[in-house]
């Protein structure tokens, strides 16, 4: 069985999500991709317990998660407990629901229905008595949010879900869920958001509500599908994501992308750093996101990633540069 490495917590650098007393890693490992059925499980253990070795305590799962929809949570269980029982205590195990799980009307959004259901299942897949985070995945247009946050703050209350949090909810949005949370004795403990260098949405409100109200966040797509790495400095590689994910095209890599990646590359090895890393040092910079969530096919890209830290400062010119190239024109 699995023994983690001794100096672990000292690989990494922890702080407090928002104003709660819980703190989290810098980097948190998603399960987004290559946890799914037909993935090596044997690679799966090995990126779980080499991020766990790197103090990465956190770990981050959705209950569609796989292919197919829920094989993530279950290889996940099958890895904590084969390998990982003696650790639980020192794991944060987040989930959610929100998106589409199963068919007919309960499958789907956030009616009590679906989320209190889900939240059931996910512990099942994951062999869990609870969660540590519960996130709503995404807003539910057609759902009163009353609904939605009286099931997350059910979750707590019964003990399966330590904390809640939400995700890709807007800047109002967040501030009537929090107010709603906070009523219920239940606070909103973090927001998952997309933000990146090539994705700034968050910085346009979001930001500063989660900072006046108290909320810690953590940032799902930093390298922007992996435009913000070495891969696309010289086109596009065959096999690479841009030639096959639904989430990235050949047509995001245009001249304009390349250029920019190019010189932010430059400002990357002039501090030390690779373009991914100078990527996730910039969306930590001066604490304004309590983390940042990692996806890994190898361990090495684990261990390169966990480099950062120590390195999360920036000059101010180092910042006025990089401001200079982002905002030249809008990707």
């Amino acid at each position: 069985m699995y023994q983690a490495e001794e100096t672990r917590y000292e690989k990494m650098e922890y702080i407090h999500c928002g104003k709660s007393g819980l703190k989290l890693p810098r980097l948190a490992l998603g399960l987004w991709h290559n946890f799914g059925s037909s993935d090596s499980l044997e690679n799966q253990k090995a990126l779980i317990c080499g991020a766990f070795d790197r103090g990465i305590t956190h770990f981050d799962l959705a209950n569609n998660y796989g292919p197919i929809p829920g094989a993530a949570e279950e290889n996940f269980g099958r890895i904590l407990k084969s390998e990982l029982p003696a650790y639980r205590d020192e794991m944060i195990i987040s989930t959610k629901a929100g998106y589409g799980m199963w068919k007919g009307p309960y499958g789907d959004w956030g009616s009590r229905k679906y989320l209190m259901a889900s939240l059931d299942q996910s512990l099942k897949r994951m062999g869990l008595d609870y969660v540590d985070i519960f996130y709503h995945h995404r807003p539910d247009p057609e759902t009163p949010l009353e609904e939605t946050m009286g099931a997350l703050s059910d979750m707590v209350h019964q003990g399966k879900a330590l904390y809640v949090g939400i995700s890709n909810y807007n800047a109002e949005q967040t501030k009537k869920a929090v107010e709603i949370l906070r009523k219920n004795g239940t606070p909103c403990l973090i927001h998952q958001m997309k933000y990146s260098m090539f994705n700034r949405a968050p910085e346009n409100g979001l930001l500063q509500v989660l900072k006046e109200e108290g909320v810690g966040s953590i940032a799902f797509c930093p390298l922007a599908q992996g435009l913000l790495t070495d891969k696309y400095l010289h086109g596009i590689p065959e096999g690479s994501r841009a030639t096959k994910s639904v989430f990235l095209h050949a047509s995001d890599v245009t001249p304009q992308v390349v250029d920019k990646v190019s010189r932010l590359n430059e400002i990357a090895v002039g501090r030390g750093q690779t373009l991914a890393q100078m990527a996730l040092s910039w969306v930590l910079r001066g604490n304004q996101v309590t983390t940042v969530l990692i996806g890994a096919s190898k361990v090495k890209q684990i261990e390169d990633n966990v480099k950062i830290i120590g390195h999360l400062d920036f000059s101010q010119e180092e910042l006025l540069h990089i401001e200079e190239i982002l905002t030249e024109r809008n990707l």
